[in-house]
C-alpha cells in the first residue's frame, strides 16, 4: 500500500503543472458556460406585447358563433421568441353575392418586424353565401432567431402592431 501511495505521489509531482492546467481550464470553462447560460436565459423570457387591428370589407368579424361579440382588434398578448399564438374568429359575409375571403396584413409598427413574424390562417377558400358564417383560426408565429431579440433591443421595441384585413372577393 505504501508503495502505491509513493507511486501516486511521484506521478502527481511529475505532472503537477499539467494537472494544475487541467483544473484551471475546467474551472474557467464552467464559469464561462455558466455566464453564457445566464445571459441566454435572460433572452428566453424576453417578450413583447402585441395587437392587430382588424379592418374589413364585405364581412364582419366576431369572437363568437352567435355573432354577439364583434371584434375590431386582436390582443395577441405577450409574444415570446419561438412562440405561436392562435385565435378563433367567426367571419360573416356582409355581401349580397357569393364571395371568398382574402387576408392581407400591412402597416407593421415597427416596419421591419414583419421579417420576424408570420401570420397565417386555416381558411380553405370555400365560398360564402350572403350572411353565411365561417370559423377560422388565425395564428401569429414569432421567430426564434436571436436576430429578432437583437432587433427588439436595438430598436427599443416595447410593443408592436399591424393591420389585419379580411376582404370579401367576388
Amino acid at each position: 500500500m505504501r508503495n502505491r501511495l509513493h507511486s501516486l505521489s511521484t506521478f502527481l509531482s511529475s505532472f503537477k503543472k499539467t494537472i494544475l492546467l487541467v483544473i484551471i481550464v475546467a474551472v474557467v470553462s464552467i464559469t464561462v458556460s455558466s455566464l453564457i447560460a445566464m445571459h441566454l436565459s435572460s433572452f428566453s423570457n424576453f417578450s413583447v406585447p402585441s395587437f392587430g387591428t382588424i379592418k374589413t370589407m364585405g364581412v364582419e368579424v366576431y369572437w363568437d358563433s352567435n355573432l354577439s361579440n364583434k371584434t375590431e382588434r386582436i390582443d395577441w398578448g405577450t409574444s415570446l421568441p419561438g412562440s405561436t399564438k392562435n385565435v378563433t374568429l367567426y367571419i360573416q359575409s356582409a355581401s349580397n353575392v357569393e364571395v371568398t375571403l382574402k387576408l392581407n396584413i400591412d402597416n407593421w409598427h415597427p416596419d421591419d418586424l414583419s421579417d420576424y413574424l408570420s401570420i397565417f390562417w386555416d381558411y380553405n377558400g370555400e365560398s360564402l353565401a350572403p350572411d353565411e358564417i365561417t370559423q377560422v383560426s388565425l395564428s401569429l408565429s414569432t421567430s426564434s432567431s436571436t436576430s429578432l431579440v437583437r432587433y427588439l433591443i436595438d430598436h427599443n421595441v416595447q410593443n408592436f402592431n399591424f393591420d389585419i384585413h379580411f376582404v370579401a372577393v367576388e
